[in-house]
């Protein structure tokens, strides 16, 4: 296996740890309705959380190095699925394009539950910066489902990525 496809991609699934950072809160939600707020970091192997790219709130350009050959740039994007106060689910897709791989490959399944007694949830995804300089995009295509009412929320959100 190579070592990019081997870390490229760690996801971490359905923890309710904040990863020591402060959660974005976007203004001016409803309470009992679902959304996503996140948080893009990059680093080094060692560090991938070193430094702050950007967030969805306050909302700024997110600018990550390329990588290079002789100095790899990792990025960890910390996804935080905020519950409605009852079970929420989100399904759906995110697409990562990004990460050193082709984009269609950090393309995967989202299937996440915020339960009841708990009001976050977090997802975190892992890998190389590409080298090729450019515009990319995170694409969220989700539906977040109220279990108790069956009550359901699109949530789409396309995040512009710069590599420079």
């Amino acid at each position: 296996m190579r070592l990019h496809s081997l870390v490229g991609v760690a996801l971490v699934a359905a923890t309710t740890s904040t990863c020591a950072k402060r959660v974005p809160e976007p203004a001016n939600i409803a309470p009992g309705t679902p959304y996503v707020t996140w948080v893009l970091m990059f680093g080094d192997r060692d560090t991938p959380d070193r430094e702050f790219a950007c967030q969805s709130e306050p909302r700024t350009d997110c600018v990550l190095p390329a990588s290079r050959p002789d100095d790899q740039v990792f990025s960890d994007i910390h996804f935080y699925y905020h519950g409605a106060g009852a079970q929420t689910r989100y399904e759906g897709t995110k697409s990562i394009g990004y990460l050193q791989e082709p984009p269609d490959s950090h393309t995967s399944r989202t299937n996440i539950t915020v339960k009841k007694s708990e009001s976050i949830t977090t997802e975190s995804v892992m890998g190389i910066v590409t080298s090729a300089p450019g515009s990319y995009t995170v694409t969220l295509n989700l539906t977040a489902t109220v279990v108790d009412t069956g009550k359901t929320q699109p949530i789409r959100e396309t995040i512009p990525v710069t590599v420079k």
